[in-house]
């Protein structure tokens, strides 16, 4: 059994590890709440904003697929994919979870469109420091990379990251991209997620939709499709952001307050087995005593 001095000093160095790791999930806990209000107050404009490219690709019909540059399909040689991670760590197996859901994603459009001819290769870029550590450690293909995006991102930090996908694509350095990142349920709950980027596949109607009204669009409908593409690209990117955002210090809080609570645990632990080796050296000592007197 350790001695007294030794279980002494552990206590004291677990207490230290669990006032950190309270500290820092009162911190997470504090940006948590912001970062969700920030994925709440932006999904709306979202969801109008995926609402009107349905509309417009539905009254544009699928002749605008072969004249918009971002709705080009062709043969696949090339997969993108860019990957939103957290820059920092201590968020439990969320930074994990994404790189996994990012290598499956590639591997699994691999071999769907290796069926349709020759294996394509696949390009990644790189949102926060994790993504970046796990293509460099894989010795992946990392055509770009964007770090320290801090908590509050901007629509113009999106832009870069979508502006260097769509500039690929239309180059013909990538056939399809796809955007990996960790989708905001609650507090308890990120779910890693794959959407393809481009070419842009326009949403699907929503059940409930109106189907009667009827747009007058000016100057015509394809020419605003066409230009609203871009931002549509540029909002996806920024609501994944918003949401790996929101997944990150929801992850980080939860993770700190396992590691607290796990910490309190084992002080309790310690402190038990130090009375019991403290009253064990009592013990002893009482004994010495009773059988010194005895034997004098």
């Amino acid at each position: 059994m350790p001695s007294t001095r030794e279980i002494r000093r552990r206590i004291r160095s677990v207490k230290n590890t669990a006032q950190i790791t309270k500290a820092m999930q009162m911190v997470a806990s504090s940006k948590m709440r912001r970062a969700q209000e920030r994925v709440q107050h932006s999904r709306p404009y979202a969801d109008q904003l995926r609402e009107l490219v349905s509309r417009l690709a539905r009254v544009t019909g699928e002749d605008a697929g072969g004249e918009i540059a971002l709705l080009k399909e062709r043969p696949v040689r090339r997969i993108g994919i860019v990957a939103i991670t957290p820059d920092g760590g201590l968020a439990g197996a969320l930074p994990s979870n994404i790189n996994r859901k990012a290598a499956a994603t590639a591997i699994e459009e691999q071999r769907r469109f290796a069926e349709q001819g020759e294996r394509p290769a696949v390009d990644y870029v790189t949102v926060g420091r994790k993504g970046r550590d796990f293509v460099l450690r894989n010795q992946l293909h990392l055509i770009a990379e964007f770090t320290k995006y801090g908590d509050r991102p901007s629509l113009q930090d999106a832009s870069a990251i979508a502006q260097v996908a769509v500039e690929a694509f239309l180059k013909g350095e990538v056939d399809v991209v796809y955007l990996v990142y960790a989708k905001f349920i609650n507090t308890v709950s990120q779910l890693p997620t794959a959407v393809q980027l481009l070419p842009v596949q326009p949403p699907t109607e929503q059940e409930g939709e109106s189907k009667t009204v009827e747009y007058i669009y000016e100057p015509d409908a394809a020419s605003i499709y066409e230009a609203l593409l871009p931002r549509y690209v540029n909002v996806q990117v920024y609501q994944a952001l918003l949401e790996t955002i929101a997944s990150f210090y929801s992850a980080q809080m939860v993770a700190m307050k396992n590691a607290t609570d796990n910490a309190n645990d084992l002080i309790q632990d310690l402190t038990l087995t130090y009375n019991k080796a403290r009253q064990a050296s009592i013990t002893t000592e009482i004994l010495e005593v009773v059988s010194g007197a005895e034997a004098l």
